[in-house]
């Protein structure tokens, strides 16, 4: 079984913004479905749904177009890794509906220059043409990288806008899913928030790997900076022992 690729490639994004608050629009991996449709269907997802048509309706412009690209791109039994973000990027054409990845073509936000950072430093080769081609990571999710939000849309201009409208109790129900796999999986947990998810992971068969958030406020300060941290050696070599198959 091939490794994890952490290089990242060019891809064709989603271009754009949502257009309509209809889970019917969002594909997601058949794996997947079952949690989805039960969210979709229980009062808290009604809510959201009713939230975002109202915003929507209220001429908000309201980011990624596919809020469950992660569910579409990496299907359950092809995780293996699990890498947390706590909400969308807010900026016009920047989110493409997985965590901390930009669309092709778009300036590297600051946190993720740092990931591509420490991918250079911790594993002595660059990504090609590093920072080039670009920052989206789609190529790491189509080989078991599952880059969630767990928040997954947000205004633009808005950070953390819809935070706490209904999306956690579905990326939540997502994080049990893949604790409660068979198999042992590895989680990257960066930052307070995505440490806070930590409660849901059965440790006892899955590793986890904390640092503070990548971004330049926390990047380098105590008590663990991302930079440095060398998760990404650390899941190439855990992910060597720990095939799944």
């Amino acid at each position: 079984m091939a490794q994890e690729d952490f290089s990242p490639r060019p891809e064709v994004a989603h271009p754009g913004q949502l257009m309509s608050a209809d889970p019917s629009h969002w594909p997601v991996a058949p794996d997947w479905k079952p949690a989805v449709d039960a969210f979709f269907a229980s009062a808290t997802g009604q809510a959201l749904l009713a939230f975002l048509n109202a915003r929507l309706a209220a001429g908000a412009v309201i980011f990624p177009p596919h809020p469950l690209r992660a569910l579409e791109l990496t299907p359950a039994q092809a995780v293996r890794v699990v890498i947390l973000g706590q909400d969308p990027y807010h900026g016009r054409g920047q989110g493409e509906g997985l965590a901390f990845s930009v669309a092709p073509g778009v300036a590297l936000p600051p946190s993720l220059r740092n990931i591509f950072k420490e991918l250079q430093r911790d594993l002595g080769t660059p990504p090609p043409k590093f920072p080039m081609p670009g920052g989206s990571l789609v190529n790491w999710a189509t080989h078991g990288v599952l880059l969630l939000n767990t928040c997954l849309t947000v205004e633009e201009g808005k950070a953390a806008s819809h935070a706490g409208k209904g999306w956690e109790l579905l990326t939540d129900s997502v994080i049990r899913q893949v604790s409660a796999d068979e198999h042992p999986m590895l989680f990257m947990l960066w930052g307070a928030h995505a440490q806070s998810k930590r409660v849901l992971i059965d440790e006892s068969r899955h590793k986890v790997l904390v640092a503070n958030h990548p971004s330049p406020l926390s990047a380098l300060r105590p008590p663990l900076p991302f930079i440095g941290c060398g998760h990404f050696s650390q899941a190439r070599d855990w992910r060597l022992t720990h095939p799944k198959v």
